[in-house]
C-alpha cells in the first residue's frame, strides 16, 4: 500500500511524527509531475495498492481525476461521506469554495456533496487523521 498526498505539509508532519517507520507516502505536490507519474505507474506496476488523497476543492478534484488518468488508485479519505465529515468537524473555520466546479469520477457523490456544502477543506484539516492512517 503507497499513499498519495497532494500537499507536501503531510509529507513533511508524517516524516516529523512517524520517520522512518511511516507507511510509504508519495507528494504530488499539485498536479503530478512527469517524474511523480512515472514514479506511480512503476509502483502500481510492482504490485503496489495506491491510495490518494488531496484537498476536498475544485482544484483537488481536477489533480485527482488527472492522477486517475495515468495511474489506477482508490481514494484515502477522499470520498463524499470523508469530506460530510470534515465540514462537520471543522465547522466555521473552512473557507468559502470557489472556481469552475470539475467532477469526481471515483465518487460522483463528492463533487455533489461539494456543491452543496460550497465549503474547502484542505488536506491540512484532516492531517490528525491522514497521519494516523500512515503510522507504520
Amino acid at each position: 500500500m503507497v499513499h498519495i498526498c497532494e500537499n507536501p505539509a503531510v509529507l513533511s508532519a508524517a516524516a516529523d511524527r512517524h520517520g522512518p517507520a511511516a507507511r510509504p507516502l508519495v507528494c504530488v505536490q499539485g498536479q503530478p509531475s512527469a517524474a511523480a507519474l512515472t514514479l506511480l505507474a512503476r509502483l502500481h506496476e510492482l504490485g503496489a495498492v495506491l491510495r490518494y488523497h488531496g484537498d476536498f476543492d475544485w482544484g483537488g478534484l481536477r489533480i485527482a481525476t488527472t492522477l486517475l488518468r495515468h495511474v489506477p488508485w482508490r481514494p484515502w479519505r477522499y470520498t463524499a461521506a470523508d469530506y460530510r465529515e470534515a465540514v462537520a468537524v471543522a465547522g466555521p473555520d473552512l473557507r468559502q469554495l470557489g472556481g469552475k466546479p470539475a467532477l469526481s469520477p471515483w465518487d460522483p457523490d463528492l463533487a455533489r456533496a461539494l456543491a452543496e456544502h460550497a465549503l474547502r477543506v484542505e488536506e491540512e484539516a484532516v492531517l490528525d487523521l491522514l497521519l494516523a492512517d500512515l503510522a507504520g
